[in-house]
């Protein structure tokens, strides 16, 4: 009896999720980084905000504090990385041992295919999340090449390299942090992914409400509000006028 290729397990459903899956990554990603000139994205406004935070950099004495924070950026980005590393091998595991994984999709979905498309399945999982570990790695890296640079500023604010160096700083923090969205993202998707297996309507379903959260937190989240929001100068604090110490 001749075993039909892989291709013949896959209905033209499934094709379509995949492609629904796959294209709409990429085009929530083109739309959080290139959105329009008056609706900006969250991670857009970011970006202004980590300059300002380089140009007061500039000016603090001592920059303690800068130091604390970009050590915190590298932390959260190892740890992403660790964790994409250890779903990593997890995938991998499962792929070995996919006679069991079979059984159990199967009774879920009342049908059977061969071992090869589970694995298939599973590998589109693991590339999504083998893209964020690269990304995760590439924005941990960049965050060490930023603490590097916010440490060539020169302490004299007046010094002719001061605030060359931290817009320099500021640039690779921004480069960092794109990498590190984007990482989030390819994970946020490899969990959608998975509902693959549940088959291709699952599939859709959670590509597209994984879509909908990215945008809802992009563009139309309370923190982009808070982050829109311009505050009033309200002059030089008196000394009476100092905030009570919460209790």
């Amino acid at each position: 009896m001749t075993v039909p290729p892989i291709i013949a397990w896959f209905s033209p459903l499934d094709y379509v999720a995949f492609a629904f899956a796959l294209l709409g990554a990429l085009w929530i990603g083109w739309r959080i980084e290139h959105p329009k000139p008056d609706k900006p994205s969250v991670s857009i406004l970011m970006e202004g905000f980590r300059r300002d935070w380089m140009h007061q950099m500039v000016r603090r004495d001592p920059r303690v504090f800068d130091g604390q924070l970009i050590s915190n950026l590298r932390q959260g980005t190892a740890f992403f990385a660790s964790a994409a590393m250890i779903a990593l091998g997890g995938g991998f595991a499962v792929i070995g041992n996919t006679d069991q994984l079979a059984d159990v999709v199967g009774d879920l979905t009342l049908g059977r295919a061969p071992a090869m498309v589970w694995e298939f399945k599973l590998l589109v999982v693991l590339a999504f999340l083998a893209n964020a570990f690269l990304k995760f790695v590439w924005a941990h890296r960049l965050f060490g090449y930023c603490s590097v640079l916010m440490a060539a500023v020169p302490n004299d604010p007046a010094a002719p390299l001061a605030h060359p160096r931290a817009a320099q700083a500021a640039d690779i923090s921004i480069t960092a942090a794109r990498s590190f969205n984007r990482a989030m993202r390819a994970t946020y998707f490899s969990l959608a992914s998975v509902a693959w297996l549940l088959g291709p309507v699952a599939l859709m379903i959670a590509s597209g409400l994984t879509i909908a959260v990215l945008y809802r937190r992009e563009f139309a989240s309370r923190s982009r509000t808070v982050l829109l929001r311009v505050p009033a100068d309200p002059g030089p604090m008196q000394p009476d006028e100092q905030p009570e110490r919460t209790r």
